[in-house]
């Protein structure tokens, strides 16, 4: 497995509209995305979902980007959902023991191998 602190990332506050604390999104893996209440706590946090985002790509032979390969895609993926989905992923998330990052890269590539095929 890819070593997970090789990857480029950025860190940004949360207004207190956003619930505050940070955000941690890695340039490389637009799926892949976690927060904390201080910068330190994001990039371990961040690190434990990139962790997982690699072994759930590499579990799916789906590619897994180079450190650093970001190419012309901005790597950012950051979107609400409504307070009723986001429930359901957090309770689907924990039942199955991965952060929800995980679990929604995993249903976006699930969803995208069966289109293609």
């Amino acid at each position: 497995m890819r070593d997970p602190g090789k990857y480029p990332f950025e860190i940004r506050s949360l207004s207190n509209e956003e619930g505050g604390g940070y955000l941690i999104t890695f340039t490389d893996f637009s799926e892949c995305i976690s927060d904390g209440e201080t910068p330190d706590e994001a990039i371990r946090n961040g690190l434990d979902a990139l962790e997982e985002t690699i072994a759930a790509l590499e579990s799916l032979n789906l590619p897994v980007p180079e450190p650093g390969s970001g190419g012309s895609y901005s790597g950012k993926f950051v979107q609400r959902v409504p307070r009723t989905l986001h429930a359901r992923l957090a309770i689907r998330a924990k039942q199955e023991g991965v952060s929800m990052n995980t679990l929604v890269t995993t249903l976006l590539a699930e969803g995208l191998a069966r289109k293609d095929h």
